[in-house]
């Protein structure tokens, strides 16, 4: 699952993760791939099923040079839910989504989440990345795919 907004420059970082490992993969029964844009709370929908996810997201604020990779287990990062029935209303990032997927979905929750985070500073109103995102996202997509132990597609 790859989250960010193409618009914003940097932030859209995830989404261009899954666009690059969609041009490898290709079609593949056994792998799912969903550029989540900036949507949190469809996690809940699309984690039933799946044994194993990872996460890419953009991060802002870490004091870490552009392009910074960080790879942690969900439950690191994972917010509290809130008591707000509001909530599913309003902002709710994917972080707090993971909480209320694990409240949920119980049993079904998949155990094995992690998260790639590349550290960004840009976020303004543009469609184009910082080379040193692009390269990070490049290192990701290489990360994913020795995970997952696919070979590219012809």
């Amino acid at each position: 699952m790859g989250f960010g907004n193409p618009v914003r420059s940097d932030d859209a970082a995830g989404v261009y993760v899954i666009d690059e490992l969609k041009k490898i993969i290709g079609d593949n029964e056994q792998i799912s791939l969903f550029d989540m844009g900036t949507a949190a709370f469809e996690v809940l929908f699309k984690l039933k099923g799946h044994q194993r996810i990872i996460l890419v997201d953009a991060v802002v604020n870490t004091e870490e040079p552009i392009g910074t990779l960080y790879k942690v287990p969900a439950a690191e990062i994972m917010r509290t839910p809130e008591d707000n029935p509001m909530v599913f209303l309003h902002h709710i990032k994917w972080d707090q989504a993971l909480s209320y997927a694990k409240k949920i979905l119980q049993d079904e929750y998949p155990e094995d989440i992690q998260v790639y985070l590349i550290a960004i500073e840009n976020t303004r109103l543009e469609i184009d990345m910082s080379e040193e995102v692009r390269q990070a996202g490049d290192k990701v997509v290489q990360h994913i795919l020795e995970d997952i132990k696919v070979k590219p597609i012809a």
